[in-house]
């Protein structure tokens, strides 16, 4: 099946999207790049609610790289244990932190190549925090987007990073940010992963599953 990537089809999925969405935003609370950096990787495998839930509290006990850097790793574990996961997230996280003292004076950095060499950091959270952040584009590929774009043809990957860059080909790099909003809205909403809403989806006729192709 040839990829749906037409510059019309693009545009027009985006703006079929911008109407249906006109909110689309990350869900994940923060007020600075340390924070994003912290709710995205507790965000793995845990509702962006619940971890709104735990930041609130974790935010205000870490205040600063160094704080993370030196808390006790069991400490650590228990303030995160509802996000799941938490013996590696809490080893990422401080272990990160180290990093950003060590490397970065204290600080996240703003350049995809520097913050790949955090541990825990891959390109999906780096975009993240590129995005929202720092305001840089970037798509985020998360299990939403690796499903949907695949569902509407815009690439035939598997690998996260391969999706990233088949879309970064097809769509407007000014819209970079937004349509990961877009379509992980949609993902969640409409074009879920058992039972997708076809029938009230805003983008069926350009669907080459189900609309015309």
């Amino acid at each position: 099946m040839a990829l749906n990537s037409e510059p019309d089809k693009i545009n027009e999925i985006i703006a079929l999207l911008k109407k249906t969405y006109p909110e689309a935003k990350t869900a994940l609370r923060f007020s600075s790049p340390l924070e994003l950096l912290i709710a995205t990787i507790l965000s793995a495998q845990c509702t962006d609610t619940r971890v709104n839930q735990v930041t609130k509290n974790v935010f205000a006990k870490y205040p600063t790289v160094k704080a993370y850097a030196e808390v006790d790793l069991a400490e650590l574990e228990q303030d995160i244990r509802s996000t799941g996961f938490f013996r590696n997230k809490a080893k990422s996280i401080k272990a990160c932190c180290e990093q950003l003292e060590k490397r970065f004076q204290g600080k996240v950095p703003n350049r995809m190549e520097n913050l790949l060499q955090l541990p825990g950091v891959g390109r999906k959270t780096a975009n993240v925090i590129l995005g929202n952040a720092f305001h840089i584009p970037g798509i985020v590929v998360d299990t939403h987007v690796k499903r949907v774009t695949a569902r509407l043809g815009l690439t035939h990957q598997k690998n996260p990073d391969k999706i990233e860059f088949d879309l970064n080909k097809v769509i407007p790099q000014d819209e970079w940010i937004l349509f990961s909003h877009l379509i992980i809205f949609h993902g969640r909403q409409i074009c879920k992963a058992t039972k997708p809403s076809c029938s009230i989806c805003p983008l069926v006729k350009l669907c080459p599953k189900i609309g015309v192709k």
